[in-house]
């Protein structure tokens, strides 16, 4: 892999990125609602509507794309190996972490986000655009690797076999009422047996335009429910689009983790998974 013009890590914040506005080999992606991106969106912001981010199949929503589909994003993303590319939206950073998974996936890693996202970029006062950015093709875009895809994704099978031996940590970041079964998104209510439960939102700070709390807070409040960072984990929600930011916050901990994007659209759509119900544990 080629290393990107732009030494950008993972997680950057509005005021970093605005040296580097402009620059030739800056791909900037908004996944914000349509209407968001017509009004305002980041000078040079390209904008990717988050269905291009997934594969449906019948039980199962949020699956990861096909080659053709990959091919597909990375055309609409217009990038070469040497793009630095940075993603945000406007609900704090679920469908920006999810396109930063599937580029993970695929074998692109020069690839950030933008801390809070529009609501931070607005909240720092700095200049916004109306007009639809257009992009000269790239040259030589980014070919679809796979070859790493299981570093960055787990599916049915082998997550019900580490399910059944107890074999991992499950990280469930739905909300209360889905995880007890209250509330039914799929056949079943409910969750995966062994999985604890916070909720992916809980690391955002509302009174600071939805920005990450620190993630010495966010890595406490993980540990005081039972998860051990130096261990892996496997993240899950409803279609692998709240759990995309929960990956990012992994990677951020240093946490080796994996995405379920079967996601309970899968497991609680089957008949024969195992399923829990009830209270939150105390």
């Amino acid at each position: 892999m080629t290393e990107s013009a732009l030494n950008l890590g993972l997680l950057i914040e509005a005021e970093d990125l605005v040296p580097h506005l402009g620059h030739e080999k800056l791909r900037i992606v908004d996944l914000s609602r349509s209407s968001v991106y017509e009004q305002l969106h980041i000078p040079h912001a390209l904008h990717l509507k988050p269905k291009l981010l997934l594969r449906q199949e019948e039980q199962a929503t949020g699956l990861l794309p096909d080659q053709a589909g990959l091919e597909a994003l990375i055309r609409h993303l217009n990038i070469s190996p040497e793009h630095h590319l940075v993603a945000y939206d406007d609900e704090g950073g679920a469908w920006a972490g999810r396109l930063i998974w599937n580029l993970h996936c695929l074998g692109f890693e020069n690839a950030s986000l933008l801390n809070g996202g529009i609501h931070a970029w607005l909240g720092a006062g700095l200049p916004t655009s109306s007009e639809a950015e257009s992009v000269q093709p790239v040259a030589q875009l980014v070919s679809v690797n796979l070859a790493q895809k299981n570093r960055h994704q787990i599916e049915y099978d082998q997550l019900l076999e580490k399910v059944q031996n107890k074999a991992t940590q499950i990280w469930d970041c739905r909300t209360e009422d889905e995880y007890t079964g209250l509330r039914l998104a799929a056949r079943r209510g409910g969750h995966i047996p062994g999985a604890l439960h916070f909720e992916w939102s809980t690391a955002l700070n509302r009174e600071n335009h939805l920005k990450l709390h620190p993630l010495q807070h966010t890595q406490q409040r993980l540990e005081q429910l039972g998860f051990n960072l130096n261990e892996p984990v496997v993240v899950y929600c409803q279609s692998h689009h709240r759990s995309g930011l929960a990956y990012i916050l992994g990677r951020l901990l240093g946490w080796e983790i994996q995405a379920y994007d079967g996601a309970w659209s899968e497991w609680g759509n089957r008949p024969d998974s195992p399923v829990i119900t009830g209270e939150l544990p105390s």
